[in-house]
């Protein structure tokens, strides 16, 4: 068999109203899909993390760079086309859109792998250690508005997600650290007590205003403290770790295995969030799962992007060895953005449907077990917003 064709599909449409997180809003939903194809017919999918216009960066990558070093070769030697272009770009960045870029294209060979096999993802990487997963709500992002109306409406949203079956929640701060302690004491009071809810900064601190929040949220026991400082500040994040009474996670925006290698010596993370579609595709994923099980590193994985992303996480999650075992050991849970998003819901031809698995199963997910992924993205509904050719 041999790669005969690698795409990318940059699909895109306006939202309906704005969403922010603490570094910038955006009015535009984007996915990058990629697409590799075979000489037998067998056609794989990926995805790449990176929205807006390094979505269209990274397009160029899949394309112009990445598919004339793999076209001709056999999509079932993953490890050796991973190494070549990698080894190939490595001077042009170990890190961000060269990675994600190769991210797509490695998730794609898996599935091509599994279709070849008959077998799901799951199977091929291991096993599956569960057959469903806790998925938590992700909403409260923010929006273009005053912080008193913003409190109102995490307070109401933290509520409706509750509502929906999910058995946790993440919120998103960024107004500033006595505005943002008045959005978790908000969600704190919309999901009452004894619910779990987590706090996402996307690096918008300071350390001592990481301090700050991390103190002040303390008395509203969030389970965990997302990405509260610049990812480059390893001791920053061990600072914090040390002087905080609530989990710190991260490493969502973390590369390779030498740039986890790295994150994880400096015992900065009691959560690790590794994104497979930006890290190196699964290929990678699995060799940093590793590192984190070897530093006693939890792992519950970043999930951010379409229906693709979404089913190669819940094959990932189910295969992932329990840490550190026993009779209850500490389990993995799916992320899963409740914000509109068509490309996470329409794409397939089959939808996966999470929001009705969760209200219907008591906030569970099932693992999907056809071949591969075991997805098919609708193809006229690619071409509809398909915006790469723009």
């Amino acid at each position: 068999m041999k790669i005969t064709k690698v795409t990318s599909h940059v699909l895109g449409y306006d939202l309906p109203e704005p969403l922010g997180y603490s570094q910038q809003y955006y009015h535009k939903r984007t996915a990058h899909l990629v697409e590799v194809e075979t000489d037998e017919g067998i056609t794989g999918w990926g995805e790449c993390f990176g929205a807006g216009t390094i979505a269209l960066a990274n397009k160029a990558i899949v394309e112009k760079v990445i598919q004339p070093m793999v076209l001709g070769m056999d999509p079932m030697d993953r490890d050796v086309i991973w190494h070549k272009v990698y080894n190939l770009m490595r001077d042009h960045g170990q890190k961000g859109m060269p990675m994600q870029s190769l991210s797509g294209v490695d998730i794609a060979l898996w599935d091509i792998a599994g279709k070849v096999s008959g077998l799901p993802l799951n199977k091929l990487i291991g096993g599956k250690y569960r057959d469903t997963v806790q998925a938590y709500g992700y909403g409260m992002m923010l929006r273009p508005e005053s912080a008193d109306s913003l409190v109102a409406r995490f307070e109401d949203e933290a509520a409706a997600i509750k509502a929906m079956g999910f058995k946790a929640t993440k919120m998103k701060v960024g107004l500033g650290p006595k505005d943002d302690v008045r959005l978790i004491e908000a969600v704190r009071k919309g999901v009452g007590d004894d619910f779990r809810f987590m706090v996402d900064a996307n690096h918008a601190y300071t350390t001592h205003d990481a301090f700050y929040v991390g103190r002040a949220m303390e008395e509203f026991d969030p389970y965990w403290f997302e990405e509260p400082i610049a990812p480059e500040d390893y001791e920053g994040y061990r600072e914090l770790r040390q002087g905080l009474n609530v989990n710190i996670s991260g490493g969502e925006i973390e590369f390779n295995r030498w740039g986890w290698r790295a994150l994880l010596e400096a015992r900065g993370l009691d959560i690790a969030q590794p994104e497979v579609c930006a890290l190196g595709g699964i290929s990678e994923y699995l060799r940093v799962l590793a590192l984190c099980h070897a530093h006693f590193t939890p792992v519950v994985n970043h999930v951010w992007g379409s229906a693709v992303a979404v089913a190669t996480n819940l094959h990932l999650l189910a295969a992932m060895p329990p840490l550190p075992g026993g009779l209850f050991p500490w389990e993995p849970m799916l992320e899963f953005d409740t914000t509109d998003n068509k490309f996470r819901d329409d794409l397939l031809t089959e939808p996966l449907d999470i929001q009705g698995q969760v209200a219907k199963n008591d906030g569970l997910v099932a693992i999907p077990d056809g071949p591969g992924l075991g997805i098919t993205p609708d193809r006229d509904f690619i071409r509809h917003y398909d915006i790469g050719n723009d």
